[in-house]
C-alpha cells in the first residue's frame, strides 16, 4: 500500500513524499495511517497538521491531529493503542515511524527519519519508508534546529492513497522474503 503527503513550506507547496506502508505485518497501524491521509473530516485528518518538530540528522515529526503541537493525537480506534510489530528497523533514512510516548501509546503522531537510528529499534512501531520523496525530505530537514523547533511553517496540505506498483510488491517480498 503507498500513500503521499503533499507539504508547503512557508507557502511553497512541495511534491509530493510518497511512502510505501507495511500493511501486511502492520495492519492495524497502517488502516490508521492510511485512514487519517484519507480523511476529510477537520477533527480526524493529517490535511493542515503541522510538522511540529524537525531535528536536523535525526528525524521530522507530524501528526498531531488535535493540538498540532506535539502534546497531542488521537487514532481510530479512539485513543491509543497498543504496539502492534517491532519486526522491522530504523535502519536508514526514509522510515516512517509511530511517534508515542511509551509502550502502547500509538496514536495519529508519527516521524520520518533522517538517518539510520538504531537506538529506536524495539521502541517505535516501523510501518513504512519514503518510496519517493526523499528530497522533499531533505528540504524539511534543512528547515530544523537543534531543539526540534522549525524555523519555517511547514504543514501537510494534501495526502491520499496511492495504488501500489508491481515493482513496490516485488520490492516488499524481496526486502520480507529474500525471494525473487
Amino acid at each position: 500500500e503507498r500513500v503521499f503527503l503533499k507539504v508547503a513550506i512557508g507557502d511553497e507547496v512541495m511534491a509530493p513524499i510518497v511512502l510505501g506502508l507495511y500493511g501486511v505485518d502492520c495492519p492495524r497501524t497502517v488502516a490508521n495511517f492510511k485512514a487519517l491521509c484519507e480523511s476529510t473530516s477537520p477533527a480526524l485528518a493529517y490535511r493542515g497538521v503541522p510538522v511540529h518538530r524537525i531535528i536536523p540528522g535525526f528525524m521530522m515529526q507530524s501528526g498531531d491531529v488535535t493540538r498540532g503541537d506535539g502534546r497531542g493525537g488521537t487514532s481510530i480506534y479512539g485513543g491509543a493503542f497498543p504496539d502492534e510489530s517491532f519486526l522491522f528497523r530504523h535502519a536508514r533514512p526514509g522510515v516512517l515511524a509511530m511517534a508515542n510516548s511509551g509502550p502502547n501509546t500509538n496514536t495519529s503522531q508519527f516521524f520520518i527519519t533522517f538517518a539510520a537510528t538504531p537506538w529506536l529499534d524495539g521502541k517505535h512501531v516501523v510501518f513504512g519508508h519514503v518510496v519517493d520523496g526523499m528530497t522533499v525530505v531533505r528540504e524539511i530537514e534543512r528547515r530544523g534546529s537543534r531543539s526540534g523547533a522549525p524555523s519555517a511553517r511547514i504543514r501537510i496540505v494534501d495526502c491520499g492513497s496511492l495504488e501500489r506498483t508491481k515493482d513496490e510488491a516485488l520490492a516488499y517480498a524481496r526486502a520480507k522474503y529474500g525471494a525473487d
